[in-house]
């Protein structure tokens, strides 16, 4: 019965570690902070422009920092100390918080500055993200990534309850801009936790020999994604996954307009928010089944398209309890498939390729909610965004199954014992 009982739960094995313990914990906080300001911005422009249209261009200025330092701070990543390079990210990221906290604070910047600031931060995340996955691998033996990948995921979705339910409660307290404030201030833990790290310089570099982070060590990357088939298509499912199935830019509009939110944001504004990460929440503490699953293929695509079908669903209630669940169960899908797909992505790629792999999954797992956001925003103006998101939704569905139907040794996957 105990032994029943602790396969249910989450694995804890890798908090046995201490840096990456650290890491961990550290991150509880920080995701706080950075949910903050994750509702902050859309909601600032909102309030200044009354229009999701405008909201919607978060998409096109957090995308294309995204691709391009994305992909270039993955081969940084794969060229210097991975301790260095997280510790000087993370102080980028800190200061565009405290710049973003003074434009609101003043009240002197216009949206396009906020949007500006807003493709900075992006930059920074860019090349941040992946050197910190990157790590973890350096961190744990290759049989305990399936359950660090949870625990990382399960931290950072708890923080994304927390941080859009305190910003629902904090923005009629405080202001919308101290919310910013409160984001720098969390990542100093986050900062501390990495400074605690031992230097982390690629494996087989030679001494005195630096390796180089141009246009062609970011075209090698592509290129050995290209011979790894069943790591293109996880790519290719995630970014249909969010490209079409993320409806966070109509959140604002939804939550005043069918919710009852005051202007300006509130309680609904952050129960939607909160909710897919409440799902996925959910599902990593109830994970330790995920490493009894070898068929890791059609659990990805079942779980794809559980998002999907939440996402429809959310679209068309008019309940804000019952988009809420829609929205967690979605959620729970999200998280069995992105813990597959880490996974196999840390566990095939080498240590000198997994910087690239992880800017390119970078790319495709935060710009894909990018390219939702442009096209909901924007579809919300004409059909409405409950139509919009439930569209979304259903497209996410039929498509992914086209893909899998296509590429069918994706479907036939199985993954390693332990992992």
């Amino acid at each position: 019965m105990v032994t029943a009982v602790r396969g249910t739960f989450a694995d804890t094995t890798p908090l046995q570690t201490p840096a990456y313990r650290r890491l961990w914990l550290a991150g509880v906080v920080t995701t706080v902070g950075a949910q903050l300001s994750v509702v902050a911005v859309p909601t600032q422009i909102y309030a200044m422009t009354n229009s999701s249209g405008y909201v919607g261009l978060t998409g096109l200025f957090g995308l294309v920092p995204l691709i391009v330092f994305g992909l270039w701070g993955g081969a940084i990543a794969d060229a210097v100390d991975r301790r260095t390079m997280l510790l000087v990210t993370g102080a980028g990221i800190a200061v565009t918080s405290l710049a973003l906290w003074v434009v609101a604070a003043s009240g002197v910047g216009s949206v396009w500055v906020v949007l500006c600031l807003f493709s900075v931060q992006s930059a920074m995340l860019a090349m941040n993200q992946p050197v910190r996955s990157a790590v973890i691998p350096r961190l744990l033996p290759a049989v305990q990534l399936p359950a660090a990948n949870a625990l990382n995921m399960t931290v950072m979705q708890v923080g994304s309850i927390a941080g859009p339910l305190l910003a629902g409660v904090l923005i009629p307290v405080i202001g919308l801009g101290t919310l910013y404030l409160l984001d720098a201030i969390f990542l100093l833990t986050t900062l501390w936790a990495t400074w605690k790290l031992p230097s982390i310089p690629p494996l087989d570099a030679e001494p005195g020999v630096r390796r180089k982070a141009g246009f062609r060590e970011v075209v090698d990357g592509f290129r050995y994604v290209s011979t790894q088939k069943i790591l293109l298509v996880s790519f290719l499912v995630d970014l249909i996954a969010m490209g079409f199935g993320m409806p966070r830019v109509l959140f604002p509009e939804l939550a005043e307009t069918r919710f009852g939110d005051p202007p300006g944001g509130g309680f609904a504004l952050g129960l939607l928010f909160a909710a897919v990460p409440i799902g996925m929440v959910a599902a990593g503490v109830l994970s330790g089944w995920l490493q009894k699953v070898r068929r890791q293929g059609v659990a990805v695509t079942v779980a794809v398209c559980v998002w999907g079908l939440g996402v429809a669903f959310f679209g068309l209630t008019n309940s804000l309890w019952l988009a809420v669940l829609a929205l967690a169960v979605a959620g729970a899908g999200d998280l069995v498939s992105s813990v597959y797909r880490n996974s196999m992505l840390q566990t095939v790629a080498t240590d000198e390729m997994r910087g690239r792999m992880q800017g390119v999954f970078l790319v495709v797992v935060a710009g894909g909610p990018r390219l939702a956001d442009m096209w909901h925003g924007w579809a919300a103006e004409g059909v409405g965004a409950g139509a919009a998101a439930t569209i979304g939704g259903v497209a996410v569905v039929v498509v992914v199954i086209a893909v899998v139907f296509r590429f069918a040794a994706f479907w036939r996957y199985v993954g390693p014992r332990g992992g």
